[in-house]
């Protein structure tokens, strides 16, 4: 089982930009497993960035060319940089497997943005 922690989020204003992070620790074969979803109520969470088969980051539409994914083998972290922020990017932001079965939900970490 892996475990996730996640960081960086916070209140900033529209156009600003910050910074995410998922601390992974436990059994995982590679960091290319996880992605980033965001949670906003009374909506599914969805997943807005991950890595496809070949390492590649795969960003829905909604913040590709504004949002970047990495992964950090030395810290054995996953980033979600995110650029241009909008308010409908509002949302607790929360790292997990992209496939497969998922591992335990960490806290997640709020993102606010205003006008």
């Amino acid at each position: 089982q892996v475990q996730l922690v996640e960081s960086g989020g916070g209140l900033v204003q529209a156009g600003d930009s910050l910074r995410l992070s998922c601390e992974v620790s436990g059994s995982i074969s590679s960091l290319d497993g996880i992605g980033w979803y965001r949670l906003v109520p009374r909506r599914s969470r969805e997943l807005v960035a991950r890595f496809s088969i070949l390492g590649d980051p795969i960003l829905v539409d909604d913040v590709r060319g504004r949002f970047a994914i990495f992964k950090d083998n030395t810290k054995n972290s996953v980033d979600l940089q995110m650029d241009n922020l909008k308010q409908e990017d509002t949302a607790v932001y929360y790292c997990n497997r992209a496939s497969g079965q998922l591992d335990p939900w960490g806290r997640g970490t709020q993102v606010t943005v205003s006008s």
